[in-house]
C-alpha cells in the first residue's frame, strides 16, 4: 500500500470512528504532518491531501465504504467494526487493519508487514 494511501485511510477511519473533526494528522512513518480538507461523515467521504495533491472519495453505509484514491488510481474497501477497521486496497492487492483510540490511529499494512501510526 502506498504511504499516501495509508495516511488517507488512517485519517478517514480515525474521523469516522472517533467522530472528531480535524484537518491534519502526524504520519510517524514519514515524520511529517499531513493536511486534509473535505467531508468525512457517515455514508460519504470526500477528502483532499494537500501534500500529494490527492483526492479520496466514496460512499457507503455508515459501516462499509467503497472508496477511490485518485493519486494511485485504485479502489479501496473500508469496513468499520467498533473502534477497529479493516479493508482491502485493490491497487496493491493487500489487506489492512487498524484501531482508533481517541486521537491515535494505528494501521497494519499486510503488504509491508508493519504497523503505522497517525
Amino acid at each position: 500500500m502506498r504511504a499516501e494511501s495509508r495516511a488517507a485511510i488512517a485519517y478517514i477511519a480515525g474521523r469516522l470512528v472517533s467522530g472528531r473533526r480535524t484537518n491534519a494528522a502526524f504520519d510517524y512513518a514519514r515524520s511529517q504532518w499531513v493536511h486534509f480538507t473535505g467531508t468525512v461523515e457517515p455514508g460519504r467521504v470526500h477528502v483532499y491531501d494537500y501534500e500529494v495533491q490527492n483526492y479520496v472519495t466514496g460512499s457507503g453505509s455508515p459501516l462499509s465504504y467503497q472508496l477511490f484514491e485518485y493519486g494511485g488510481g485504485s479502489h479501496i474497501q473500508l469496513k468499520l467494526i467498533g473502534n477497529r477497521y479493516q479493508g482491502f486496497d485493490y491497487g496493491s492487492g493487500s489487506h489492512f487493519t487498524g484501531t482508533v483510540h481517541g486521537s491515535q490511529v494505528n494501521l497494519y499494512d499486510y503488504s509491508a508487514g508493519i504497523y503505522f501510526q497517525l
